[in-house]
This record gives structure tokens, C-alpha cells and sequence, in this order.
């Protein structure tokens, strides 16, 4: 019975693609551990041979809580969008690239250069048991560090940036890291994957991510690093078709926002309501001080607290990420705590529900299923609950970003501007589209009030969804 992935569904015979491709899709929103599903995954399911028995049994699961309406509302509108969205691709600007790629390898063999003038030797430096030898074994020999299965010392990232300090060669590594890993997946890889018709189609798989986003693949979209100048330069080769413009727009601050409404959380509604900046806000309340009065410090570390929170994370993360000791950290985790209580009494209401029922659910009644929430490890149980505590935002707000693309989609649809309105990409809580030129400030403000509109005020406690707009010709260079 074992009829492989989705494009076998001829094997199943009298079952249209459709009806696989639907049914998989159904399958992945009843759980979304079950990540990619094809017909295999549905028989497996459904513990037959029969894909009717299988298919029945899953939409029979689909009917429980709220999950039917995130699968006919959310998902199956989605599909066709999906499909649209990979055959129209993104224009991509090979030569840049291809200057790019240049300018970076000859960085890369000067690092590798300065990295090997560091050692005293010429080594291997992605073999990782040569870097562990160089490290470890010669210029940070003193360094108590993780271990592999085979014996050598770990030189992941993370063992790496703990002794980042400790040896001017370690940094550079880290930035060779970067630097090769942009080449290979973006970089040098792009050109290759652009189509004769200049453009670069990527596939967005509607099933891939647990959390509910939509992810993509040949290249992931989702991470090019935006954080670094590096990474940020990728994006200058996505550009707009001759005639048209790249229209980006952004939900701000999302989670935070989804949490504020979800949790009831009234210092953190009132924040949103007035437009204040939301950092500003919290470490008015955590250090005391009026809002006039924080400083960038301490909109930097009210910053970490508040992301922090959303990711479940505890005092030592804390510490880690605010760089401080243990007691400061645990003062400011306690100060948060004590000044939003409904907030910290939702999350602790989140942890305790996921253990009862062994999932989660999002504002729309998207499920996502924690089987290490009932762990007798202590370590299983404790990421269990942290992911737990995320879910409900993080999925809020990929349901969000979907139901945005249904509806701009409806509106594309409606107005007849299918020739003058494409939509091209979606990265995490961003939309990127290509709009013709004459059409950009007329669409502009509508795409944007669609987006704002997805939820109405009235069950957000009035926080709005803010949502903010850039123009450009390519995605990299775009101004507000």
C-alpha cells in the first residue's frame, strides 16, 4: 500500500490529485506533526488500505473544536493562491548576483586567509575535526566545551559563540560560516534555479511547517538573514518586472499584539490602543520609570524580556540574552510577571491546558499537538512547554498572514487586476507583491486595509493589527 508521495495518487485507483492533495491537507491541519503529508502518511493514518476509509476518518477528526473552519476558511482558499504564487515566480537580477558572488568568495579566501595566519597552519576549516583540533586542541586547549558521539569537540555555532571572546580567530570562523552559507543556498544557487523567463519559482509547501506557515524550498525564502548587512543584500537581487514596482508590506510587532489580545492583558492593551512603542511601554512599568524617561538600554533589555516571554523562555535564557548575572535577570523576570498578571496567568493557563489535552489552539482554533508535554523527562517536558506557550501567538499570526492573502487575493480577483496586481512572496509576517507602476499609490493604502482588517476590533480589545508599506524596485532598497 505503500503508494509513496502525492504525485502517485494514480497508483490509488478512482482518486483524482485533488481529492489527494485535499485530503492531505486536511490531514496536516488535523496535526501538523504530520508535516508534508502524501498518501502514504493518509493510509498510515487511517490504518487501511482504503483511501476512502482514510480520507473519511480524517475529515471526521476535522469536524472537532474550531479545526474545519481553519481548513475551510484558511487553507483550501489558500491552494489556488499557492499555485498561482509559484507560477508567477519573482524576477531575479542574475548579474547582481553574480557580482555579488564574486565580491564575497574574494572575502571568503581573505578570511580564510586571516583565519589560517590565526592558526599558524593551513587546515581544513569545514572539517570540524580539524577546527576542533586548532581550537581546542591548540589556542583554546584550556577550554572546557561539548563533545560529538565520536569523541570531538563540538564546533557548532552555538559551543563557538561562548568562547567568542576568548581568541580573535573564533569570530572570524563565525563570519566564514555566514559568508559560505550565503554563497551555497542563495547566493550561487539562485541563478541556477531562475527559469528561461528570468524568474525565480520557488515552491511553497502550504503543509510544511508545524507552526502553521507556509514555508518554501529551492531556495527557503523564509531564511534569508535580514539581521546582517550580508544577508540584507541577497534581497537587492528580487526585483520588479519592467513596468511595475515591489510593494512589501509588514505586520508589526504581531505576536506581541496577538498576545496582548489573547492573554486580556489590559497595561499591554492600553499600549497598543494609545500607539505608544511597545518596549518603551513595558520598561516604563519593569523600570519604573515614565515613558520620556527610558533610555535605550532599557528599551533594549524590555525588548529581549518581551520576545523572551512569547518563547517561553525562563531565567537562565534570560540571563543569556540580556547579557547580565542571574539575580538582575531574575529581578526582571519577576518585575514583568508582577506588573502583567493576566498575561503571566494565560501563559501558565496555556502550559497547564496543553498537559490536560495534549495540544494547543490558536485565536482561529488551529490545533497543534505536544506529545513530549506529558514527558517524564524533565528536559523533553520543559521544550515541550515552551513551544507550547508560543504556538497560540505564532499561529495566530501565520492564520493572519493566510487569511490577508485570501482576502487581497478576493480583491485581486474582484477588481479585475490580475494583469496589474501579482502576489509574489510571503516571509514570515511580510507580503511582497508587484504592482504596475501608475497603480502603486492607488493600491497601496487598500492592500494595506485589508490586512489591518483581518480580525475586527471588537474582539481584539481594540488593538489594532498595524501594518507597515515599502516601495522599491527591488526588495532589498524599498522606502516606506
Amino acid at each position: 500500500t505503500k503508494a509513496g508521495q502525492m504525485s502517485l495518487g494514480a497508483e490509488i485507483t478512482g482518486v483524482t490529485q485533488e481529492e489527494i492533495e485535499q485530503t492531505a491537507l486536511a490531514l496536516w491541519v488535523v496535526d501538523s506533526n504530520i508535516s508534508s503529508p502524501g498518501v502514504e502518511e493518509i493510509l498510515n493514518y487511517g490504518n487501511t488500505d482504503s483511501f476512502k476509509e482514510a480520507k473519511e476518518k480524517i475529515f471526521n477528526k476535522l469536524r472537532e473544536g474550531r479545526t474545519s473552519e481553519v481548513y475551510n476558511n484558511i487553507e483550501l482558499p489558500l491552494m489556488p493562491i499557492v499555485k498561482k504564487m509559484e507560477e508567477t515566480g519573482v524576477k531575479i537580477d542574475t548579474k547582481y548576483l553574480k557580482d555579488l558572488s564574486n565580491e564575497y568568495h574574494k572575502e571568503l579566501n581573505s578570511l580564510q586567509k586571516k583565519i589560517w595566519d590565526f592558526a599558524g597552519e593551513e587546515f581544513n576549516i569545514n572539517s570540524p575535526k580539524q577546527l576542533g583540533d586548532i581550537l581546542f586542541g591548540k589556542l583554546l586547549a584550556q577550554k572546557k566545551g561539548k563533545t560529538t558521539a565520536s569523541g570531538n569537540r563540538s564546533t557548532k555555532e552555538s559551543e563557538l559563540e561562548k568562547v567568542k571572546d576568548e581568541h580573535p580567530i573564533v569570530p572570524l570562523i563565525l563570519d566564514y560560516r555566514e559568508l559560505q552559507k550565503l554563497l551555497s543556498t542563495y547566493i550561487d544557487s539562485i541563478p541556477e534555479k531562475v527559469a528561461p523567463d528570468g524568474r525565480l519559482h520557488a515552491k511553497f509547501v502550504q503543509t510544511g511547517a508545524v507552526t502553521g506557515r507556509l514555508s518554501s524550498q529551492d531556495p527557503n525564502l523564509q531564511n534569508i538573514p535580514i539581521k546582517s548587512e550580508l544577508g540584507k543584500r541577497i534581497r537587492n537581487a528580487f526585483v520588479a518586472e519592467k513596468g511595475f514596482d515591489l510593494l512589501a508590506c509588514d505586520y508589526s510587532q504581531v505576536e506581541l499584539r496577538i498576545a496582548a489580545f489573547m492573554s486580556g492583558e489590559e497595561k499591554l492593551i492600553e499600549i497598543f490602543k494609545s500607539g505608544g512603542d511597545v518596549h518603551t511601554g513595558v520598561a516604563s512599568f519593569v523600570f519604573k520609570v515614565p515613558p520620556e524617561k527610558v533610555d535605550a538600554e532599557m528599551r533594549r533589555r524590555a525588548k529581549v524580556i518581551n520576545f523572551g516571554i512569547l518563547y517561553g523562555m525562563g531565567v537562565n535564557a534570560l540571563k543569556t540574552n540580556l547579557g547580565t548575572d542571574k539575580d538582575e535577570a531574575k529581578r526582571f523576570y519577576d518585575e514583568y510577571f508582577q506588573n502583567f498578571v493576566t498575561l503571566a496567568n494565560f501563559l501558565e493557563k496555556i502550559k497547564y491546558e496543553a498537559a490536560q489535552r495534549g495540544y494547543t489552539e490558536t485565536f482561529f482554533g488551529r490545533r497543534r499537538y505536544f506529545p513530549g508535554i506529558r514527558s517524564k523527562l524533565p528536559f523533553i517536558k520543559a521544550m515541550n512547554e515552551r513551544m507550547a506557550i508560543n504556538a497560540p501567538f505564532q499561529g495566530t499570526s501565520a492564520d493572519i498572514t493566510k487569511l490577508a492573502m485570501v482576502k487581497i487575493s478576493d480583491f485581486i480577483e474582484k477588481e479585475k487586476l490580475t494583469d496589474s496586481v501579482r502576489l509574489l512572496l510571503t516571509v514570515h509576517d511580510e507580503l511582497v507583491l508587484e504592482v504596475k507602476e501608475e497603480m502603486t499609490s492607488k493600491i497601496r493604502g487598500t492592500i494595506v486595509e485589508i490586512m489591518q482588517n483581518i480580525i475586527s476590533p471588537n474582539d481584539t480589545h481594540g488593538v489594532p493589527l498595524v501594518v507597515s508599506s515599502s516601495v522599491g524596485k527591488n526588495w532589498g532598497q524599498m522606502e516606506k
